[in-house]
């Protein structure tokens, strides 16, 4: 009899020393279970072996050849990775489908005296779980959006409003990306299926009963997609909208640039693929800029021919309300505090 699993809080709750992924790296990478750590019983490739001679040759030579990986595989494992843990030592233990692999390694555990179980179903019933709660069940909080032109700082508020109190879901430090032509500066976006998992896991923490903010968003945050349920309850959500002038912004983009200028190369070629949208005149004029190092003059130029532009194509259908507009003055410090203690004044 293995352990059920329900929901992040019940798991949480049934107080497992360790929870470990025993499917292969490759699965691993793709999504786990949060907390989860890693330690295969087949690799990639021994899976996809033991994989083609079950097709290809006999499921009982299959499973022969597997064992012995799995033993071999797991007693490296305990030799490098466990050797520490005392008898009252309890772990959690899924692979795919709570099966061949999570069973002999769990098995082999219990023979050395931990307590280990194996969880029912293994990942899929994770994944289940999040594809019921983002895809087939509205939204359980109500939502607040923070909006405003690019380079008004709504990460930066966010976090203050998280590091206030306020309840907040990072959406596009979940998806590692930061939007716009900065796209990808956060390094590889997880898996679709990961960064699903990392809203719900933020989810569980949440109180229903408060408001919930994020960052005005498209339906996508580089390749990922907004789940179904968080984007129809962002998309009638309300508004708070930080406003600043237009230098304040330059300086503020300019900041982010500077951040940049170690890749100025990597810069360069995503202003190069504006070319479509912005003409190879404005592109050419922003490439000049950058290598001069006029990055305030690069990011005043980007507001006025690309990023307001855009932004009023984005906004020209939105009819939801706007709560307030909140003035982010200088985008410093002091003034960032002050619109975060004015963003939370409006969560309630």
């Amino acid at each position: 009899m293995g352990f059920s699993f329900t929901d992040l809080g019940a798991l949480k709750a049934a107080g497992f020393d360790a929870i470990i992924d025993v499917r292969s790296p490759a699965e691993y990478a793709e999504d786990h279970i949060p907390g989860a750590i890693s330690l295969p019983v087949l690799s990639d490739a021994e899976r996809a072996i033991v994989g083609t001679i079950y097709k290809q040759e006999s499921p009982f030579k299959a499973r022969k050849i597997g064992a012995a990986l799995v033993a071999r595989n797991a007693a490296a494992h305990i030799e490098a990775h466990l050797m520490g843990h005392d008898g009252g030592w309890r772990p959690l233990v899924y692979c795919w489908r709570g099966g061949q692999r999570s069973g002999s390694f769990a098995s082999i555990l219990q023979q050395i005296g931990w307590r280990a179980e194996v969880l029912s179903g293994g990942y899929r019933t994770w994944r289940r779980h999040v594809v019921e709660t983002l895809y087939h069940t509205p939204w359980p909080m109500r939502v607040m959006r923070l909006d405003g032109f690019t380079g008004t700082a709504k990460t930066a508020i966010l976090a203050r409003v998280a590091a206030l109190g306020g309840q907040v879901i990072d959406l596009e430090g979940l998806a590692r990306h930061r939007g716009s032509i900065l796209g990808d500066v956060m390094g590889d976006q997880p898996s679709q299926k990961a960064f699903e998992g990392a809203i719900l896991s933020a989810l569980t923490a949440l109180d229903p009963a408060r408001p919930l903010l994020v960052e005005a968003e498209s339906a996508r945050i580089g390749t990922l997609r907004l789940p179904p349920a968080l984007w129809a309850a962002m998309r009638t959500a309300p508004r708070l909208v930080i406003e600043a002038p237009v230098a304040s912004r330059a300086r503020y983009l300019a900041d982010i640039y500077a951040d940049l200028a170690t890749d100025s190369a990597g810069l360069a070629r995503r202003l190069d693929g504006l070319r479509p949208i912005a003409g190879h005149g404005a592109v050419d004029d922003w490439l000049k800029l950058l290598d001069q190092g006029a990055t305030v003059a690069l990011a005043w130029s980007l507001i006025a021919a690309h990023y307001d532009p855009a932004y009023g194509r984005l906004r020209r259908d939105d009819a939801t309300p706007i709560l307030a507009r909140i003035d982010g003055g200088a985008l410093d410090p002091t003034a960032l505090d002050a619109a975060a203690r004015a963003v939370l004044g409006h969560l309630g």
